[in-house]
C-alpha cells in the first residue's frame, strides 16, 4: 500500500491511498478541477477512485467531495453527524457509519476513530492492507487514550503539527480564534504531536507532518522538536505541503 498528500493546510486537505487494487481518497478540500490537476501530478486519474472517506464537515476537508463523487460515480463514506452537518446527503453513492466502526473498502480495512474536534461527529482513520497500517490523524484538540490505543499499531502516520504555542499566542489572530485552535476541540500543537509520536515511533517508520499552520508554525521549529527521530534507524520525516503534491510513500511493516 502507498499514499500521497495532494495538499494539507487551512486552504484544503486531501490524501490519496492505493493498494494496487483499491484506491481511496481521504477528504477533498479542493475544487474538482484542482484535485484532478493535483492527481495528474501523480499520473493518477480520478475515475480510478473507489471511495472518498470524509473526516468531518469543515470546508477545507469537504468542499470538493460532492462534485468529484458525482462526476466520477465515487462512493462517499461519512459519519451520520458529518452528513447531517453538510451537503453530503445529495451524493448518489453515500455510505453512512458511526465513528468507531470498522469496514472494508475493496481490499483495504478501514478503522474509523472518533476524535475531539469542533464538528458534529469527526473521525480519523487507520487503513490496513497485508499486515501494514497507515494512520491519518489531523484535526483534533488532544490525543485521547482511545486514539493512542488505536494508532499505536500504525507503521506509517500522517500527523497534525498545526501550531507552535508561542507563535500562536503572540500572533495576529483574535483571542477567540486562538482559544479555538488551542482548545480541546481544536488542533494539535507541536508539543502534543511530538509527545504522541514518541509513544509509537519505531524503526522503519514513515511520519508525514500535516496540517501545518502557515502563520503559526514553521518547518524549522517542527524539525527541531523532532530531533529525537535521528536516533531511530530508518525512521523518516516528510512534510505534506499546502500547494505541493507529495511523492508516493510506501507503507510497510515497521520494526
Amino acid at each position: 500500500m502507498r499514499f500521497a498528500s495532494l495538499g494539507s493546510g487551512s486552504r484544503g486537505n486531501s490524501t490519496l491511498v492505493d493498494s494496487g487494487k483499491t484506491s481511496l481518497m481521504i477528504d477533498c478540500g479542493f475544487s474538482r478541477r484542482e484535485v484532478e490537476r493535483r492527481l495528474s501530478d501523480l499520473d493518477f486519474l480520478a475515475e480510478r477512485l473507489d471511495a472518498i472517506l470524509v473526516t468531518h464537515e469543515h470546508s477545507d476537508h469537504i468542499s470538493g467531495v460532492v462534485s468529484l463523487a458525482e462526476q466520477f460515480d465515487i462512493a462517499v463514506y461519512a459519519t451520520h453527524g458529518t452528513v447531517r452537518a453538510s451537503s453530503l446527503s445529495s451524493v448518489s453513492r453515500l455510505v453512512r457509519f458511526n465513528a468507531g466502526e470498522q469496514f472494508l473498502v475493496g481490499d483495504i480495512l478501514v478503522q474509523s476513530v472518533s476524535v475531539p474536534h469542533d464538528s458534529l461527529e469527526a473521525c480519523q482513520y487507520c487503513l490496513s492492507f497485508e499486515g501494514a497500517t497507515l494512520g491519518v490523524l489531523t484535526d483534533l484538540g488532544f490525543v485521547t487514550k482511545h486514539v493512542e490505543e488505536v494508532f499505536k499499531c500504525c507503521d506509517s502516520l500522517i500527523l497534525e503539527f498545526n501550531h507552535d504555542h508561542n507563535l500562536l499566542q503572540n500572533g495576529p489572530y483574535p483571542a477567540k480564534l486562538k482559544n479555538r485552535i488551542s482548545g480541546e476541540m481544536g488542533h494539535l500543537s507541536n508539543v502534543q504531536a511530538v509527545n504522541f509520536f514518541k509513544k509509537i515511533a519505531r524503526d522503519k517508520f514513515n511520519l508525514m507532518v500535516a496540517h501545518v499552520s502557515e502563520k503559526n508554525n514553521t518547518r524549522e521549529i517542527i524539525m527541531k522538536s523532532l530531533e529525537f527521530v535521528n536516533h531511530l534507524p530508518n525512521c523518516e520525516v516528510f512534510f505534506a505541503e499546502q500547494d505541493v503534491v507529495s511523492g508516493w510513500l510506501e507503507v510497510s511493516k515497521a520494526g
